[in-house]
């Protein structure tokens, strides 16, 4: 059932103690989303434990107080909240704790920014934007929570990984009044601008070489597609967090109006991220596969093997294509 943000501030604030949950694989968004919510409880004296099924990418280990994620919750709880998770099977490895949570009747929240949200929870949120730290900035002022510098941190880090620093069609006035009311607060956004898009180590940058030498064109050169393997990653010792934005890149080729990137999870495994410039809709793309996102970046999860993935993958996004 749908709620206010209003309303589910004021659930939260009934709590005794709250589990904070985001789906797999998480990135900046999530962190941010989590680590701001945790942190807005802490305020209250509420305790409040952050749970991912994943080990903390390695893009974002510089972010103080990631270390405090569990993968399991260790404490009991009479509230489970997911923030930017847009159905129960994204949270992976925690989908059991989740269902759990519900067998025993404990209060569920959900509050999420993607077009292909279910409504899983009891409480539901879900408000199209650029990055669902803004919901989540909303709700905090809704609990009465002051923005203290470290808690604008954490939402400023939401803001950039998902708004693609400021450069998606999806920014509004409200992202940037957003990202100046953080600002304000002492949040340093070029320290977080370098962090997250330009420091890499010398692995990411011999993969990146690697991987962009080799993109595929599709369709008129429309569709480009890299393809991230386990056993590069390993020769060039890189890992899953250093590919983060890797799929940004073919597309701002000039032609190119769908950019995907298939990283190997496993033999036979692969996670699919997708991108579009100006018209594609790749949500509709990624739910062919069950999966989903938003009109201009989703993903999705495919098996077997990767020529025959690429064949699939291929002849979907030619109907989306003008």
């Amino acid at each position: 059932m749908e709620y206010t943000l209003e309303q589910i501030a004021n659930r939260i604030k009934q709590a005794k103690s709250v589990l904070i949950m985001t789906h797999m694989r998480p990135d900046g968004d999530a962190f941010g989303c989590a680590l701001a919510l945790s942190k807005a409880l802490d305020f209250f004296k509420t305790p409040n434990q952050v749970c991912v099924e994943s080990d903390i990418p390695s893009n974002l280990t510089f972010i103080e107080g990631i270390q405090t994620v569990q993968k399991q919750p260790t404490f009991a709880y009479d509230l489970l909240v997911t923030l930017d998770c847009s159905d129960e099977q994204r949270l992976g490895a925690l989908f059991d704790e989740f269902s759990m949570a519900k067998r025993k009747k404990i209060d569920t929240i959900n509050v999420d920014h993607h077009v292909s949200n279910t409504r899983y929870a009891k409480y539901n949120y879900v408000r199209e934007c650029a990055a669902n730290c803004m919901n989540v900035a909303a709700l905090i002022e809704y609990m009465g929570t002051p923005f203290d510098k470290k808690t604008a941190e954490y939402l400023m880090i939401g803001l950039l990984t998902d708004s693609g620093n400021f450069s998606h069609d999806d920014v509004t006035e409200e992202t940037l009044l957003l990202a100046a009311k953080l600002v304000k607060t002492g949040v340093d956004i070029r320290y977080y601008n370098y962090n997250l898009f330009k420091k890499q180590p010398k692995a990411r940058a011999a993969l990146f070489g690697r991987t962009m030498s080799g993109i595929r064109y599709y369709h008129d050169n429309r569709f480009g597609v890299i393809v991230v393997t386990k056993a590069a990653m390993e020769e060039c010792g890189a890992d899953h967090g250093m590919t983060e934005g890797f799929v940004d890149f073919p597309l701002n080729v000039d032609t190119v109006e769908v950019a995907a990137s298939l990283l190997e999870v496993k033999k036979g495994q692969y996670k699919i991220s997708l991108r579009s410039k100006t018209y594609a809709d790749v949500n509709k793309i990624a739910g062919v596969y069950g999966g989903g996102g938003h009109v201009r970046a989703a993903g999705c999860m495919l098996f077997g093997d990767v020529e025959d993935i690429l064949d699939r993958l291929s002849y979907t996004v030619s109907q989306y294509l003008e």
